[in-house]
């Protein structure tokens, strides 16, 4: 990874070091190591956080080149002869060899699909997209038919990024999130993904009857009806007892009430599951909202009597019956969807509870949290969204733009979510299949920003370009000289992401700045100019 300190003004030096590191690593068969430049990732001050953007991409290279490597191989194996092309974080299309450089910038690729794809099937420009999924629900804006962009870059684990991605709220909360009950009798949904136990059991023969076994004896707090299962992987360096469980587990799912009365130590046990766990050698298993569903009728697709046994268990330590805890499942997971929209405007709107401005270093993920913790406004959620119908506080929310909902079980929980928000909601036919709509629709689109900006105690004028700068005379000769060479350079560019039929548009904005209000005069800052390429995929033949 190479970033310079001014890389984005001027990446000679940047280029520079690629070539000598080419040169350094190159193999007998004059292949070398591939090198990351910052100035390739954005055209953004801020050298610090371009440095770890640079950083992050080269650690993602190895990654990526392993699964294309392993979708290449799947796609040869089935005799399929086409262009694979990658979605970015933005919903635009790439080639796999050009993903391959730049790995980071597909960074929330999933849901700029889902978005993309709910563009496409509900030919609606301006939208709230609601993706349900089995791990996440992602909440993202789409105004006049694009994805909205996060301007502070996308999140890769604790490190801000420069990198142009969809502008999503993500909260653990899906299909597949685990449901229990806790010490107070509390119902918890989430963050935690399990297997459904109706998919466990149309796995695995003989389960339904050791779900029924397992009504009939006592059962931890927390833990109630869950399961864990060997991953079918190689393990890597590991204690002897941690191979023993894995070797005990590979026999089929076990009980965890089970597995801590018989392991050593204990409930202490359970820490090691979780250590497993988090290496993928252990999934956990256990009731869902898919089970719930299971229960109700409102989703059939694996075994529901696995479920309705689940639900029994669950139900008698919430102390509701088994339809009533389902249907309280279903509510709290479309309660939970609301709170994630509401927060996502709060977070847009960047305003914090108390009505107070926010600081300019607080990022809008912060401010949904900020809210969601306040308790005057949970209060009023909670009233507007029903949760206490004996309050003498009536609330209502109204959410302007219509909800585009995707995902396959969306129909059990956007309908309540609309109706809290009083807003329309949309449900296209093939709705559980838009991610792949939107990877299927995508555009190529590429990018390049270059800058004019006055040099101090002269008449003269710097143009910043992709390759190097040039000084001119005046503004004017600087813009024309830009979009005499940049668009080339784009269509080479867009052409090596894969693209044909590529247009190519200049958006221009001039930097002024008064000089005192009364006077009416102005200062010459700098201008910005954008090119965008945007083209369609190249379809086998023509590559």
């Amino acid at each position: 990874a190479v970033s310079g300190y001014f890389g984005v003004r001027n990446p000679v030096h940047e280029l520079r070091v690629r070539v000598l590191i080419e040169e350094l690593t190159a193999s007998a068969d004059g292949q070398s190591l591939p090198v990351t430049c910052g100035h390739e990732l954005t055209t953004r001050l801020n050298s610090i956080r371009r440095a770890t953007t640079a950083a992050l991409n080269a650690r993602l290279i190895p990654l990526l080149r392993e699964l294309i490597a392993t979708v290449r191989s799947t796609l040869d194996d089935l005799g399929i002869v086409a262009p694979l092309m990658v979605v970015k974080g933005d919903g635009s299309l790439v080639r796999a060899e050009w993903a391959m450089r730049r790995p980071i910038e597909t960074i929330l690729s999933g849901p700029a699909a889902s978005v993309v794809g709910a563009w496409h099937l509900a030919g609606r420009g301006d939208v709230w997209v609601v993706d349900v999924g089995g791990t996440t629900t992602d909440v993202a804006a789409l105004r006049a038919g694009r994805p909205r962009l996060n301007p502070e870059g996308a999140q890769v684990g604790a490190w801000r990024t420069m990198v142009e991605a969809i502008d999503a709220h993500t909260v653990g909360l899906g299909g597949d999130s685990l449901v229990y009950v806790d010490a107070e009798g509390r119902l918890n949904i989430g963050p935690r993904r399990v297997v459904p136990l109706c998919l466990l059991a149309s796995t695995y023969d003989g389960f339904v009857d050791r779900l029924r076994q397992l009504a009939q004896e006592s059962q931890r707090e927390g833990l109630t009806a869950q399961f864990a299962l060997a991953q079918p992987r190689p393990a890597p360096a590991i204690s002897d007892d941690d191979r023993a469980l894995l070797d005990h587990l590979r026999g089929g799912p076990q009980s965890l009430t089970a597995l801590l009365d018989t392991l050593r130590y204990g409930s202490l046990a359970l820490r090691r599951i979780e250590r497993l766990e988090a290496r993928r050698l252990i999934q956990r298993a256990g009731f869902t909202p898919t089970d719930a569903l299971h229960v109700l009728g409102r989703f059939e697709c694996w075994n529901a009597e696995a479920s309705r046994i689940g639900a029994e268990l669950l139900a008698e330590q919430a102390g509701l019956s088994p339809r009533a805890f389902c249907e309280r499942v279903v509510a709290d997971v479309s309660n939970r969807v609301s709170t994630a929209l509401v927060s996502k405007v709060l977070g847009d709107e960047a305003g914090l509870p108390d009505g107070s401005t926010t600081r300019l270093s607080s990022s809008k993920s912060e401010l949904a949290e900020v809210w969601e913790r306040e308790l005057s406004t949970t209060a009023l959620l909670a009233r507007a969204l029903g949760k206490i119908p004996e309050s003498d506080l009536d609330c209502r929310l109204t959410l302007r733009h219509p909800i585009v909902a995707v995902g396959a079980p969306v129909e059990a929980y956007l309908p309540r979510v609309a109706q809290q928000l009083n807003t329309e909601l949309i449900i296209t036919p093939n709705a559980d299949v838009a991610n792949a709509m939107g990877a299927v629709a995508g555009s190529v689109v590429q990018q390049l920003r270059v800058l004019v900006r006055p040099i101090d105690g002269s008449q003269r004028f710097r143009l910043h370009l992709p390759d190097g700068v040039r000084d001119f005379s005046s503004v004017e000769e600087s813009v024309a000289y830009a979009h005499q060479v940049v668009p080339d350079q784009l269509r080479m560019l867009a052409r090596q992401a894969g693209a044909d039929h590529i247009e190519v548009r200049m958006d221009r904005v001039d930097e002024r700045a008064p000089v005192r209000a009364t006077w009416g005069q102005e200062i010459y800052l700098g201008t910005q100019l954008t090119f965008t390429a945007v083209g369609r995929p190249r379809s086998a033949r023509s590559m």
